[in-house]
């Protein structure tokens, strides 16, 4: 009897830490991605990475900030091609809009979103990557088929 109520307080009390150390790292994670947000949008140019020292576009939304240079290496040889106009080596999947039926991003007008495969080595189709343009020069990225979302800082 004393033995199954310790493994009970034990393991309760290994669930609180889990769950603590859960919502620390979301709050920490939170403020040190927070970039401060421009009141004014800047001008409509589809693909185009934030220059100088602005906002990043996009980050009013409210996802995570992460530099392109955190994430995968093939997400920047995707943006690379974006910037450059293509060629895309999924061309009938690539620079299509993207609806945003599971409305993860901010919900816009249908054709607002592009969307753009991100190589996935060993992946015997597209894989799970994209990055996703908006036409006020956002970028997001998802590693997990649109599952979540971070916005991405191209100048970084």
């Amino acid at each position: 009897m004393f033995n199954r109520r310790r493994i009970t307080a034990a393991l309760i009390g290994l669930l609180v830490l889990v769950l603590g150390g859960w919502l620390v790292k979301d709050v920490v994670s939170d403020g040190s991605t927070s970039p401060s947000t421009s009141s004014s949008p800047s001008p409509s140019v589809p693909g185009t990475p934030a220059k100088g020292g602005g906002a990043v576009p996009g980050a009013d939304s409210g996802l995570p900030v992460k530099a392109l240079s955190a994430l995968p290496a093939q997400a920047a040889d995707t943006w690379k091609l974006i910037e450059a106009g293509g060629p895309y080596p999924y061309p009938r999947n690539d620079d299509v809009v993207f609806e945003n039926r599971e409305k993860r991003l901010p919900r816009k007008q249908s054709g607002y979103y592009h969307e753009y495969t991100v190589k996935t080595p060993g992946s015997p189709d597209r894989g799970a990557r994209r990055l996703i343009t908006g036409q006020a020069r956002e970028l997001y990225y998802t590693g997990d088929h649109y599952a979540s979302f971070v916005v991405v800082d191209p100048a970084r």
